[in-house]
């Protein structure tokens, strides 16, 4: 009757298992956010990270369990990396901007409302925390001025923090 009743069943235990990562990992990032005072913005710049990753093994297993030939399947791959390795190429602020704000959402103790200091010694760039997003950082100068900074600069110049939020409730 069914021809594919293997593919059939791979493929819901690959659903199902999918499903409870995807659960288990939104879990763990709330915790962890909850934890260290992360805004919602910022989890959701990783959580889509996340889920892009999560969807592209995914996606990969489903291909190798429906019978797509490997050497195609390799062939494939490797060709769209090597398109994505070009485009971030061509582009690579935009990966390592990507990148850093990872490494300040998991690792750098700066929260949103804080008085910030970036480390370089060209400029002074001291204000408020405004926002982190996914590619840029927005300080509040105390003379009102709005400063649009890469994450990638940030992580390489380094942050001080000058004023905690809790300070100033």
């Amino acid at each position: 009757m069914f021809n594919h009743q293997k593919e059939i069943l791979f493929t819901v235990i690959l659903v199902i298992t999918m499903t409870g990562i995807i659960i288990l990992t939104k879990r763990a990032l709330r915790r962890f956010s909850f934890i260290r005072s992360i805004e919602i913005n910022r989890r959701k710049i990783i959580l889509n990270l996340s889920y892009l990753f999560i969807y592209g093994i995914a996606i990969s297993i489903l291909a190798v369990i429906w019978g797509v030939d490997y050497r195609q399947f390799i062939v494939f791959i490797s060709s769209v990396l090597a398109v994505l390795g070009i485009g971030f190429f061509a582009q690579w602020s935009l990966l390592s901007s990507l990148t850093a704000s990872v490494i300040l959402f998991f690792s750098h103790p700066v929260r949103i409302g804080d008085k910030i200091r970036v480390l370089d010694k060209d400029f002074d760039w001291t204000g408020e925390l405004v926002d982190i997003t996914g590619f840029y950082l927005f300080i509040r100068t105390d003379d009102g001025k709005n400063i649009t900074l890469p994450n990638s600069l940030v992580i390489q110049k380094g942050i001080e923090i000058v004023e905690r939020k809790k300070d100033k409730e």
